[in-house]
């Protein structure tokens, strides 16, 4: 399988690692990237063995199967739309885009249109199999996530005690905070959508690790599932379960056997 990538820092560089260096991916290579700093392409491209690309146009012409978005939300709004208009599968990392109804729709006509797949991975939580199993027979009534980190992973620097920084619906939550709630989104699509998915979001100061609790109740009975994760070790906005969710993803593509 060949990987184009957009996007090099963090989760893309543990990408790099993990499928080219590593060969956590049998039979995959990321072999085209794109990255807004040209010197940091040119060195990664050295680095990883791949081609760096001076633009997405570019990197939509070279031989891919899928391409990769591990930039942020404005370069997923930006180019999403390009790469599956160039029929190009697409993994979306930053799934915060989706929060945005319009573009969603969008998304999903030209996937249609195209017959073209685009991937969104789990990131740092989990339950998403509850929620799709007790919407698939309409018993999901409420769906809601507190997130607590480090006040320092959420712009919250200075703060001495645990403070609520925002209350509301995911769809606000991902304005405020694009780069820190994409989980929330992913929860949302797997539920009710970003308006009727509740958010929560606390800075806390003794907290040394993201931590996530989600709540759902319906007709199926009520779910309670609480995640503490790392964040990346060069990162404390990104957490590592989000990197992993991505290389897992690519991995079980094309799996005949599907669990979940």
């Amino acid at each position: 399988m060949k990987l184009g990538l957009i996007g090099c820092g963090n989760i893309g560089q543990f990408l790099l690692q993990a499928i080219n260096k590593d060969g956590m991916l049998p039979g995959g290579k990321i072999v085209s990237i794109y990255t807004r700093c040209e010197e940091s392409a040119v060195q990664l491209a050295k680095e990883f063995e791949t081609e760096a690309y001076q633009s997405v146009e570019t990197l939509l012409l070279s031989d891919l199967d899928l391409v990769i978005e591990a930039a942020t939300v404005e370069a997923a709004k930006e180019y999403a739309i390009k790469v599956l208009e160039g029929g190009k599968d697409l993994l979306l990392s930053s799934i915060g885009v989706m929060a945005d109804s319009a573009f969603e729709e969008r998304v999903r006509e030209v996937c249609t249109r195209y017959g073209i797949n685009i991937y969104l991975p789990s990131g740092a939580i989990g339950g998403l199999d509850i929620l799709k199993s007790a919407k698939a027979a309409n018993g999901l009534e409420t769906v809601s996530i507190t997130t607590r980190k480090p006040p320092g992973a959420l712009s919250g620097e200075g703060l001495d005690k645990e403070t609520i920084l925002f209350e509301g619906s995911a769809a606000e939550a991902i304005k405020l905070y694009p780069r820190n709630i994409n989980v929330a989104i992913v929860l949302s699509l797997a539920g009710l959508g970003a308006n009727n998915t509740k958010v929560k979001i606390i800075a806390d100061p003794i907290a040394v690790k993201n931590s996530h609790t989600i709540e759902a109740s319906g007709s199926f009975g009520k779910l309670k599932l609480e995640i503490e994760n790392d964040p990346m070790p060069n990162n404390p906005k990104t957490s590592y379960l989000a990197a992993l969710s991505v290389l897992a993803n690519l991995q079980n593509k094309d799996k005949y056997v599907q669990i979940g």
